[in-house]
């Protein structure tokens, strides 16, 4: 028979930091998201900015009735993410049903659950970023179906954008989104910009345009956002981050002007 082992506790107590990170990025992502954490783990977080993660339920096809009934979930997903300890950031990642729940409504829900912490959508993110670059007219890629886009394009109308060009791909599923090729994406972008715009809108967070943004601002000569890559940016600028990165863009070498909406 083993002689058991001896345990013995320690004379004194660890000390404790504040939080093990200085700041936390919660992120509200769909249940069939297959980009955005890789997004955000390559653009955002660092040893000083954390990233949690909560997923909230999504059915396929990419409609205007699917996305609504995510509305629903966004205070219990937000409260999913370190419970009872404040956030920084809450980012809600699609763009397609922040057009058609509504910024802020979708902040309210998430204030719901983490008072205090900063909400970003990637429609107000895409916002403030064309707005940062001094973009007033704008062409705009999307891979949805006529019927999802036609909001998105009422939504930045509304705001006070001309848009010169709006080109669909026609997909319905997200999954299938998040599968199109990076040059492929860059070559879409290429026939999406009309000439005489300020810069060029590829939405969605599903679709993997953060990587290219550099590749197509190159191609085109003009400036790029993304859904994603708008996000990491707000999110780094409101998490203080302030360092210039144009090697990842145009907007990603900018602060954030004015306080966030």
């Amino acid at each position: 028979m083993e002689t058991p082992v001896a345990l013995s506790l320690a004379a004194r107590t660890p000390r404790l930091d504040d939080r093990p990170l200085e700041k936390r990025i919660g992120l509200v992502i769909l249940a069939t998201d297959h980009t955005t954490e890789v997004d955000f783990r390559r653009l955002v977080a660092s040893d000083r900015i954390g990233v949690y993660v909560a997923r909230i339920p999504y059915a396929n096809p990419v409609t205007p009735e699917n996305l609504r009934a995510m509305q629903p979930s966004l205070t219990a997903a937000a409260g999913l993410i370190l419970p009872d300890e404040t956030l920084d950031v809450v980012m809600y990642s699609c763009t397609s049903a922040s057009v058609i729940i509504g910024d802020k409504e979708i902040a309210a829900a998430i204030e719901a659950a983490k008072p205090g912490a900063a909400v970003v959508t990637p429609t107000a993110a895409a916002v403030e970023g064309l707005r940062t670059l001094g973009a007033r007219r704008i062409s705009v890629l999307t891979p949805y179906t006529i019927e999802t886009s036609q909001p998105m394009a009422d939504y930045f109308a509304a705001l006070g954008f001309e848009i010169d060009r709006f080109t669909c791909l026609g997909l319905s599923d997200d999954r299938e989104m998040a599968r199109i090729a990076p040059e492929e994406i860059v070559a879409f972008a290429k026939e999406a910009m009309a000439p005489e715009s300020d810069a060029l809108f590829i939405s969605c967070t599903a679709v993997r345009a953060a990587g290219v943004i550099g590749e197509i601002e190159t191609a085109i000569g003009k400036p790029v956002v993304s859904s994603n890559y708008a996000t990491a940016w707000a999110c780094l600028r409101l998490c203080g981050d302030q360092e210039a990165r144009p090697r990842l863009g145009r907007l990603m070498a900018l602060p954030l002007k004015g306080e966030w909406p």
